[in-house]
């Protein structure tokens, strides 16, 4: 009987380090050839095995899989593609599962967020029932930071280490300029229900009147009148006020600050704005010239700055699915577990898919200042292991080089697949 083979697929909102993930994946499974047959990938996620579109990695050197360490965004292509529950769409369970059997698929890693632990954990279920058994591992991957049970998120230290180093650099940028030009800057980060990365950009402020003054977090209820009070006085305390605001921030009714009024492909409501919504009522209120900007995409894909720490979390996981697989474990996801004492280390663990699906962990309360515009103490000493060491790329011609794939098709073996 032929050798079991191993599918992996990359999911949602891309980072830095997904591929140092695919990278532990791709590596440790070549380290057990003699258990593991092909490892495939899909071509733009889910939707990869969905299309039957599958990329052979034995065809990729082991040079340009090294390579995948230091390349920033999903090399195979990722998706925001949210499968329908078994009960509404069975029929997208069932074109996976003749997708798995067609090409002797085994085991099944799907590096991502909530959605994804979800969809990981279903697929296990129903490969039980359909006498088919597939061993299912959720691999931890969200800038958000918001997976529950993992101490952190593989993807978040190095935007954190990125929004961090921006707002500290822009804020040496607006003081030197605030005398006779702009005395407000606003910027952007992620974070749709949970502040963390905002939260991070906080590690900027060392000493008093160090930018960011002002954190806007979606745990804590927005107050027009509170939060102009505190740039009026940051302006004329410091000459300047720079400010981070998460895409998530809202008013105390639940309404984001920023609802653009539509909806994403996971049918989450969508986010425009928030900065410029900010700097239009400081001027219109307060009359201070501004500038704003949205870190956006440059967040998660600055592979240049990435944390070290970050870059060795992401391999970790990807290397501990393969390992987990092949140990018999299944429907669990490895987790990051910080270890006890002053000095920063930590290990992997696991747990439960079911207990890590579509759970969002927010920041505590006791990580915001009681103001609810900065970080704690104790935020500082969670955040700070997480954006340091540097994983620099190679350069050539003052340039970081990235790998660059062949991504090769497997032969198809099923019919076309067409969404129901």
């Amino acid at each position: 009987m032929s050798k079991a083979n191993l599918f992996y697929a990359q999911s949602g909102g891309v980072t830095a380090v997904i591929n140092a993930s695919a990278c532990g994946v791709i590596e440790t499974a070549r380290k057990h050839s003699d258990r593991i047959g092909k490892v495939y990938a899909g071509m733009n996620g889910i939707i990869g095995a969905l299309r039957e579109e599958l990329i052979d990695t034995s065809k990729e050197s082991d040079a340009t899989i090294a390579a995948l360490r230091h390349t920033p965004a999903g090399a195979f292509g990722s998706c925001r593609y949210k499968l329908k529950s078994l009960e509404d769409n069975r029929a997208e369970y069932q074109r996976l599962m003749d997708v798995f059997r067609a090409h002797n698929i085994r085991y099944f890693l799907y590096n991502g967020g909530g959605d994804s632990q979800d969809t990981a954990n279903k697929v296990s279920m129903l490969s039980l029932k359909e006498g088919f058994p597939i061993t299912c591992i959720g691999i931890p991957k969200t800038v958000d930071n918001d997976l529950p049970i993992t101490d952190n998120c593989p993807g978040f230290g190095s935007v954190a280490k990125y929004v961090a180093v921006s707002i500290r650099e822009a804020g040496l940028d607006v003081a030197s300029m605030c005398e006779s030009s702009t005395k407000v800057f606003v910027m952007e980060v992620m974070g749709r229900h949970a502040g963390w990365i905002a939260g991070a950009a906080g590690l900027a402020s060392e000493q008093e009147g160090d930018a960011p003054h002002i954190i806007l977090f979606p745990e804590i209820a927005f107050d027009k009148a509170s939060f102009l009070r505190r740039v009026k006085h940051c302006v004329n305390q410091y000459g300047y006020c720079a400010i981070v605001v998460s895409e998530g921030a809202r008013y105390d009714n639940g309404q984001f600050l920023a609802d653009a009024g539509g909806k994403d492909a996971f049918g989450h409501t969508q986010l425009g704005g928030v900065a410029p919504f900010i700097a239009s009522m400081v001027k219109q209120e307060l009359g201070y010239k501004y500038h704003w900007a949205v870190a956006d995409y440059l967040q998660r894909a600055a592979r240049h700055i990435a944390s070290g720490t970050d870059v060795a979390q992401a391999y970790a996981v990807g290397k501990a699915a393969v390992e987990f697989a092949l140990a018999g474990k299944n429907a669990v996801m490895p987790t990051i577990v910080r270890k006890p004492g002053d000095k920063y280390d930590w290990e992997i663990g696991e747990a439960a898919l079911a207990d890590v699906a579509n759970v969002e962990k927010p920041m505590p309360r006791d990580y915001i200042t009681e103001d609810g515009f900065g970080i704690t103490e104790t935020a500082r000493r969670y955040f700070s292991p997480l954006i340091k060491g540097e994983d620099y790329p190679p350069y050539k011609n003052g340039l970081p080089q990235y790998a660059r794939l062949k991504s090769v098709l497997e032969k198809k073996q099923l019919a076309d697949w067409e969404a129901r």
